[in-house]
């Protein structure tokens, strides 16, 4: 009979939040002072370092101390562990947007969402040249949009091609100003240059944003 897996020991869980925590808190630290501060030993502290890790939450660099002295080995939030803390981005882009509406109009914040998409369809358009197929245009239009938390798929249907998001990570500024919806479609259409069409929105209590495409 196959041994299940042993549980983690109480309090493991708990102790990896107070590191992190104390990474986010303190800047890069070394394993010597993260046992320190959480006063375990530095052995523990570094078995709970490896799974961090492994999950995608810390790094290891060198670096020296204040710029000078000799290079010791420390520990750095990752991008991944940096959004594992709470974020006031969403509320801080609603106000931004609601300022605008109420300085310059509704039709001002179409204009700013405007700008973005121009800048980042000039970013993106060699990646989707118009001599390339539709199939893999969209495909790398997908592997953009999954880079920001997009969880999109494409798939061929009998009536042609579709594109699906199962998240939408602009959620609560989208709830608020539709134009950010408008916006995005705008831009696969110009993205892909072919005709896009939205048959569902997250935004208004569906599960998923689908779209028909070409």
């Amino acid at each position: 009979m196959t041994a299940l897996p042993a549980a983690p020991p109480p309090g493991t869980e708990r102790t990896k939040t107070r590191l992190l925590d104390l990474v986010k808190r303190h800047g890069p630290q070394t394993a010597q002072d993260l046992a320190a501060r959480l006063e375990v030993s530095i052995p523990a502290a570094r078995r709970h370092l490896c799974d961090l890790q492994e999950q995608g939450l810390l790094e290891a660099r060198t670096e020296r101390p204040g710029g000078r002295g000799r290079p010791q080995h420390v520990f750095a939030l990752t991008e991944r562990g940096e959004a594992a803390f709470p974020k006031t981005y969403s509320s801080l882009c609603v106000d931004v947007l609601r300022h605008i509406e109420t300085l310059y109009g509704e039709g001002a914040v179409l204009e700013v969402l405007g700008a973005r998409n121009a800048e980042i369809a000039a970013r993106l358009r060699p990646e989707m040249p118009l001599g390339r197929p539709l199939a893999e245009r969209l495909q790398a239009l997908v592997a953009r949009l999954n880079e920001h938390g997009f969880e999109a798929t494409a798939s061929r249907e009998e009536a042609g091609w579709t594109l699906t998001q199962h998240n939408c990570p602009n959620l609560t500024v989208a709830r608020h100003y539709a134009q950010l919806c408008a916006a995005e479609l705008s831009l696969y259409t110009e993205l892909l240059q072919v005709p896009v069409t939205r048959e569902t929105r997250i935004a208004c209590g569906q599960g998923r944003c689908h779209y028909r495409v070409g």
